[in-house]
């Protein structure tokens, strides 16, 4: 397997007393798909928040390629976030949202549009406007 990518080492945070990660150890690999499963509260988006740079952790490091990112800001971390709601900016399309972070990195169009194809916007569009209408029902 790769070498280790992100490496969180003895991560412990808590909220007004109460531990939701405690000595936390994860290694992620290059090239390895990861998923975090786990009740509502067990840390799962806290631990992401870590990472990204948008929670600090109480105790432990954070480590990205061998280097300690700790006091790093989020823009400064060479890591993309896709937070729980669905649309960051909601006033943008779909396929803006995720072409976003594309030209943030300095991608060419045509390398964009590769990414998402004209044909799919559409779809990826159409779901969303459903999912819309659905979250308005209730």
């Amino acid at each position: 397997m790769g070498q280790s990518l992100i490496d969180l080492v003895n991560i412990s945070k808590s909220f007004d007393g109460t531990m939701v990660l405690d000595d936390l150890n994860l290694s992620v690999k290059e090239n390895t798909f990861v998923t975090l499963l786990g009740p509502s509260g067990c840390g799962k988006t806290t631990t992401l928040r870590i990472i990204g740079g948008f929670e600090k952790a109480d105790t432990g490091k954070v480590i990205f390629d061998g280097t300690e990112i700790n006091d790093l800001p989020p823009n400064k971390r060479q890591l993309n976030t896709v937070f729980q709601k669905y649309a960051p900016f909601p006033h943008m399309s779909i396929a803006d949202n995720i072409a976003f972070g594309l030209k943030i990195k300095n991608k060419s169009k045509a390398y964009i549009d590769d990414i998402i194809p004209l044909e799919k916007r559409t779809e990826y569009q159409d779901i969303l406007d459903e999912k819309n209408k659905q979250d308005r029902k209730y």
